[in-house]
């Protein structure tokens, strides 16, 4: 049986369609789009249309987005940026403790600098409570960054109501939507944020291109000077070939969006129901209904390093985030959750994507029922 990949909150495959759109920046588009010159006006154009199309998949103004190197940059200086530009209004950051790195790290960068951070904790479903937000606002709070979904269990959190918040008390609202993006509808104006952040790699475009949306009048410092790039914000030579990937598969992505829903949760679905058939203990992490349609996180009771070794060599899956990988310590996620350390030590997220086959689904049922078998001496 051929390795089957269940691991796209991890990373997706480059759309052909994307690839087909990136091909001639490789070669003969090459200018320079500070050039004034044919070349570079080609190249210019390039990066205005895939402004466009990054902008119309979440509802704003072409020139309120800055393309970044990905999500971890644009969640740095998101964070960063706001703090540094607002320290004259206060000094206070309100988070979660489930937040992905990219936030909790560049937190508790800023508190060795004299800000403070509230880290919120979640519900046993990974839910961050509106009320938590509400009561953790302070005269000295000047931003909330809240994830819209968690990369981990997929659950969803109520950025509106807790972007009210931010509102009503003149805060800014910043949120992580790199795995929301694409499996979700994510338009700014619902959501009602300033700023918010995306990554490339997780919508089918390449790796090593992001975009942050910063809503007109947001100040941020740079985090980067030189030439005045990406309207000031951000210096340095655009990566043309990679911002038209990321353009093409924004486009993509709001063209097919209601179909790759439906799809994404007919697969996660497919698989749930062909574990829990099978093995009655398994245990689903995450809110049952306000999660990713692509998500599915589950824990299998007292299983060891070999059933994830062994699963991971027939499905790719992930234990925990693979961004925490080389690590041997439980999730910070499950932790927060109060995930039983018995069903935390067999962890295992598995994530569909729009490539995903019910024949996959199906084989991965039939392996994983059998090395959980195997390890239980059935």
């Amino acid at each position: 049986m051929e390795p089957i990949y269940l691991d796209y909150n991890a990373t997706t495959p480059i759309d052909p369609r994307v690839a087909n759109v990136m091909k001639p920046f490789l070669t003969q588009s090459f200018g320079n789009p500070s050039s004034s010159h044919w070349f570079g006006i080609e190249s210019r154009k390039a990066i205005l249309k895939a402004r466009v199309q990054v902008a119309a998949l979440i509802n704003c103004k072409p020139e309120e987005i800055v393309f970044t190197s990905g999500g971890t940059e644009a969640n740095n200086y998101a964070i960063r940026g706001y703090a540094y530009a607002n320290r004259h209004k206060g000094n206070h950051i309100i988070t979660s403790v489930i937040e992905h790195p990219a936030i909790l790290e560049v937190c508790k960068y800023l508190e060795e600098y004299d800000f403070d951070v509230t880290y919120l904790p979640v519900d046993k479903n990974g839910s961050v409570s509106v009320r938590s937000v509400q009561d953790a606002v302070t005269e000295k709070t000047i931003l909330i960054s809240i994830m819209h979904a968690n990369n981990e269990v997929g659950t969803i959190q109520p950025i509106t109501e807790i972007a009210e918040i931010a509102n009503e008390n003149g805060i800014c609202m910043h949120t992580d939507a790199a795995q929301s993006l694409g499996k979700i509808p994510v338009d700014v104006l619902e959501l009602n944020v300033d700023l918010i952040s995306i990554a490339g790699h997780k919508i089918y475009a390449p790796k090593g291109i992001g975009a942050l949306y910063i809503k007109q009048g947001t100040i941020l410092e740079k985090l980067m000077f030189g030439a005045k790039q990406e309207n000031g914000f951000r210096a340095g030579t655009e990566n043309v070939l990679e911002i038209v990937g990321l353009g093409r598969a924004c486009e993509i992505t709001k063209q097919d969006l209601t179909k790759n829903i439906e799809h994404l949760k007919n697969m996660r679905d497919r698989l749930w129901n062909g574990l829990v058939n099978d093995i009655p203990d398994v245990r689903l992490n995450g809110h049952p209904d306000k999660r990713l349609p692509n998500t599915l996180n589950v824990s299998f009771l007292n299983m060891n390093d070999y059933f994830q070794l062994s699963l991971f060599l027939e499905i790719a899956a992930s234990a925990g985030a693979a961004c925490n990988n080389n690590t041997t310590s439980f999730s910070h996620v499950l932790e927060a959750m109060n995930v039983p350390i018995e069903y935390a030590k067999g962890n295992i997220r598995f994530s569909t994507g729009k490539f995903t086959t019910e024949k996959e689904i199906d084989n991965a049922v039939i392996k994983i029922i059998e090395i959980h078998n195997s390890q239980i001496g059935l």
